[in-house]
């Protein structure tokens, strides 16, 4: 099966978004899967957005299998040149544990690197995202503000793009600046 990965273009935005919300009403159920979308849209418009962290993964029909969002993020209004969040990700259901979302992660990464970004954001499972290199962001000094529901405090989480990235980073993370995440 052949499988590449590229930035977002023109002809993949609405097929990425139904791939999306088809994954998510699966997983979770239409109205989770509606925010996800509106998550998607909205980061699509903001001064945050970065086209070329927005990457899809097409198999040789030319079909959306995965999906992954990284955009600028910051503490405080602090770091914005240097930090990215990492939401959403998403593989297509037939097509999950095939180590898509893991090439998209991987991927996105060393683009982020090359571009000068020094740190991911995540919010998530740890055990969806430990093996990609994250650990909990509250070991360096990277906590989730009143805008953040956690379930637990291992579930907002942060990966260093480069060695010693977090050494003067630090704050508080509020999703404040997202109509679809409060």
């Amino acid at each position: 099966m052949s499988r590449t990965i590229q930035s977002m273009e023109d002809k993949y935005w609405q097929l990425s978004l139904d791939m999306v919300r088809r994954t998510f009403t699966d997983y979770e159920n239409a109205e989770e899967a509606q925010v996800v979308v509106s998550l998607i849209e909205e980061i699509r418009s903001m001064k945050t957005y970065i086209p070329e962290l927005e990457l899809i993964m097409t198999d040789e029909n030319d079909e959306v299998t995965g999906y992954a969002m990284f955009s600028k993020f910051h503490l405080g209004g602090k770091y914005m040149d240097e930090l990215l969040l990492l939401s959403p990700v998403a593989v297509k259901i037939e097509c999950q544990r095939q180590h898509i979302s893991k090439e998209l992660i991987e991927y996105g990464f060393e683009r982020a690197k090359e571009m000068g970004f020094k740190a991911v954001i995540v919010e998530g499972n740890p055990q969806n995202y430990r093996s990609r290199g994250f650990k909990t962001s509250a070991d360096f000094g990277i906590v989730a503000g009143e805008s953040v529901g956690l379930p637990a405090v291992e579930c907002l989480m942060v990966k260093e793009l480069c060695e010693n990235a977090l050494d003067h980073i630090s704050g508080v993370v509020e999703y404040t600046d997202y109509k679809n995440l409060t």
